[in-house]
């Protein structure tokens, strides 16, 4: 049975996701040839997914092929209310999805999607993947294979796959290049930017934003904020890509150092414990902090509500805190993904090619997993360079192509100077 807030909502979601389908041109054009070719016939798929106007369009391509769909979502706070009802009630899948419904309610909603006893799991965050292992091992039998669109899902799913663990083949969707060179360096980056002004309506040009990790998605926010005026300082503890965010021109310093100049903080790590209390209680007065990453454990939300002598909502999404003889600290949407739950997500046109990544990587499962030992494996390059093209064709740019003469150089080894 379905978890929705209202299906009367569905009109409004509707002529959204209608939007989004205008900027998704590549994933669009997959689902109308899964219409005609029924790749995922027979198969039930459970997706653990933002539920945005985005994720309607990946749906969309799903059940066209089809497939038998239920939906949860991986984030509370990121859930559409009006797209989940949409979803449900114009597309055809089975919907498990309320705008911030607590902790208990999100995992019934995950438990929903289980119901359909899945062959597929299309995950963000491994949510999915960890509950069928550890709760419901009586499902493994039927799943097939699964993907995963984010690093922090990914970064769960090698450590299962180290373990042991993992028993069934997973692509990783966020190791594509079609994925994370675009969705989390400009997705991220601009929604997370979104999200900060969204909540504060704060001026960036003048001021100090603190980025805590370098990797595709602190770049990507790193970019936004020195393009909209920032200084940006970076902090990392990766070496090489502290280098790299140097030689970017940025500044590089510890957390512990950064703490006398930042204005706004952004964690985007995929990692705990970033933000510490004693991290807080050394802020300016009227310092904003806000999460990028996956999960709300980068910032220590529980040491501050409970350390706070006042607390008082501003705005929407931004909630103060006064620290006992210290700063107030401004916390944004409750320490959770701040693009995704105070702004609108990752627009369509980036979406479009990770979802097309995506379902293109589904398809493949059901050709190869009978051949695919349990484990994370590539994304084929061909299915990255298939997006890529059809990307390019929508944006109406050509490229070269190699000669017979070229390839052949670049394949043979004993042509030197």
């Amino acid at each position: 049975m379905s978890m929705l807030r209202d299906v009367s909502l569905a009109d409004a979601g509707r002529s959204k996701i209608e939007f989004a389908t205008r900027r998704m041109p590549v994933l669009t054009a997959l689902a109308e040839r899964f219409a005609q070719s029924k790749p995922f016939a027979g198969h039930r798929i459970a997706a653990c997914l933002h539920v945005t106007t985005e994720t309607a369009n990946m749906c969309k391509a799903l059940v066209a092929g089809g497939a038998e769909l239920a939906l949860c979502a991986s984030n509370p706070l990121s859930t559409k209310d009006d797209v989940a009802a949409s979803i449900q009630r114009d597309i055809g899948a089975e919907v498990f999805a309320i705008y911030d419904c607590d902790r208990d309610t999100f995992y019934q909603q995950v438990e929903g999607v289980l119901g359909i006893r899945p062959t597929i799991v299309v995950d963000d965050g491994a949510d999915l993947t960890t509950t069928i292992h550890n709760d419901r091992p009586d499902l493994l039998d039927d799943v097939i294979g699964g993907t995963e669109v984010t690093s922090t899902g990914v970064l769960r799913l090698r450590n299962m796959a180290d373990d042991g663990a993992l028993r069934y083949p997973v692509l990783p969707t966020n190791d594509a290049a079609t994925k994370h060179l675009f969705d989390n360096r400009y997705g991220t980056g601009q929604n997370t930017i979104d999200g900060i002004l969204r909540a504060t309506n704060m001026l960036l040009a003048g001021s100090t934003v603190v980025v805590i990790g370098y990797g595709w998605c602190g770049r990507g926010v790193a970019i936004r904020a020195r393009g909209m005026g920032a200084t940006v300082i970076v902090t990392e503890v990766d070496p090489v890509r502290a280098l790299e965010a140097k030689l970017d021109g940025l500044l590089v310093m510890r957390l512990e150092d950064a703490l006398a100049h930042g204005d706004i903080y952004v964690t985007v790590t995929g990692n705990r414990d970033v933000i510490t209390l004693p991290h807080l209680q050394r802020m300016k007065d009227g310092a904003v902090v806000c999460n990028s990453g996956h999960f709300d454990v980068e910032i220590a939300v529980e040491a501050l509500t409970e350390a706070a002598v006042e607390r008082r909502e501003l705005r929407p999404n931004c909630v103060e805190y006064q620290l006992p003889d210290g700063p107030r600290i401004i916390l944004l949407a409750e320490g959770r993904l701040v693009g995704q739950s105070a702004a609108e997500a990752h627009p369509a046109e980036v979406m479009d090619m990770t979802f097309s990544t995506q379902a293109l990587g589904v398809q493949y499962l059901i050709e190869n997993a009978a051949r695919m030992k349990p484990g994370v494996h590539e994304i084929p390059r061909e299915i990255e360079n298939t997006v890529a093209r059809a990307k390019l064709e929508a944006y109406g740019v050509s490229i070269d192509s190699l000669s017979d003469r070229q390839q052949q150089y670049l394949s043979d080894w004993r042509i030197g100077t």
